[in-house]
């Protein structure tokens, strides 16, 4: 089984209008509202590639049973941990220029932390673990080194979505998977990364650190794999970019799921290549049917 650990969820509240005039009354155009966390995307899109999957992590109050009824919908099974405070909202405008307001989430107590601990020790070798995002934020991002060790302690398999020292402490547990961009790694490395055999290299220092496989995202100029057998890189594919967010989560679904189903490497790639692309593509995470038009478009070249 494929559980995907989402730490800090929302709901991504998306207002559209013209311009935001400070200090006045705006009325929107339009609004969505989505079941936010970078965890849950991944649930989201596994699903649309008809791979079953477990979401935990911490919900609490009327925000997170929007949540919880959203994954039942869409038939996705959830071991959430229940928290007292409401689980967070995110306000997304999108205007002449694009502004953010994110929540910072619920305080998590001991007792909700042990609920989650028990939940992650008691999975098996045949397991893989997600582990993706922002902690809330009394825990901090230092609580992921505890609770990917305690599933590595049971012989389950960890991918790692995270940035700076966050994804550093996680390859001291030998994750599947790392899918930094080339400027997340370039950060890390105190370096600017634009050409491709640079970003190759410093990849693979990654390797050597811990890491199994790992996927540099390019936005625009395509993706790197980088495993210790050689070094794959996918073309980008053209088409009108609408939707950033996701993009990454779905990249993930794509590869481990295929990995897990299959433990073919380079068909996870091209399939994390897929995912990523359509719901760059789309409004909101991509289709089944729109994740398999744009596979047919993949192309992997060995460097």
């Amino acid at each position: 089984m494929i559980y995907t650990v989402t730490l800090n969820p929302s709901i991504d509240y998306i207002v559209r209008l013209d311009e935001v005039k400070v200090g006045s009354v705006n009325r929107m155009d339009s609004d969505d509202k989505f079941a936010g966390g970078k965890g849950i995307n991944v649930s989201r899109v596994l699903k649309r590639l008809g791979i079953d999957s477990t979401a935990t992590g911490f919900i609490g109050g009327f925000t997170g049973k929007f949540i919880t009824d959203i994954l039942e919908s869409e038939k996705i099974a959830t071991n959430f941990v229940q928290v007292a405070e409401d689980t967070r909202i995110n306000v997304k405008i999108k205007a002449d220029a694009e502004t953010e307001i994110n929540g910072t989430g619920p305080t998590i107590a001991p007792e909700n932390l042990a609920d989650l601990e028990s939940i992650l020790s008691s999975l098996t070798a045949e397991d893989t673990v997600v582990f993706a995002g922002s902690s809330p934020k009394n825990l901090g991002n230092a609580i992921y080194k505890e609770l990917i060790g305690l599933a590595r302690k049971t012989g389950a398999q960890v991918v790692c979505d995270f940035e700076g020292q966050t994804l550093l402490d996680s390859l001291d547990f030998q994750p599947l998977l790392v899918k930094p961009n080339n400027h997340e790694l370039g950060d890390i490395f105190g370096v600017t990364l634009t050409d491709l055999p640079d970003i190759e290299k410093y990849a693979r220092q990654l390797l050597d650190k811990g890491a199994q496989q790992v996927i540099i995202s390019m936005a625009g100029d395509g993706a790197l794999l980088v495993t210790r057998d050689g070094s794959y890189f996918a073309k980008p594919i053209k088409g009108t970019v609408k939707n950033s967010v996701g993009a990454g989560d779905s990249m993930v679904a794509g590869f481990t799921g295929e990995l897990v189903r299959t433990g073919d490497v380079l068909s996870a790639f091209k399939w994390g290549v897929a995912c990523g692309t359509a719901t760059t593509f789309s409004d909101d995470l991509a289709s089944a049917d729109y994740i398999n038009e744009i596979y047919g478009k993949v192309e992997v070249e060995k460097l």
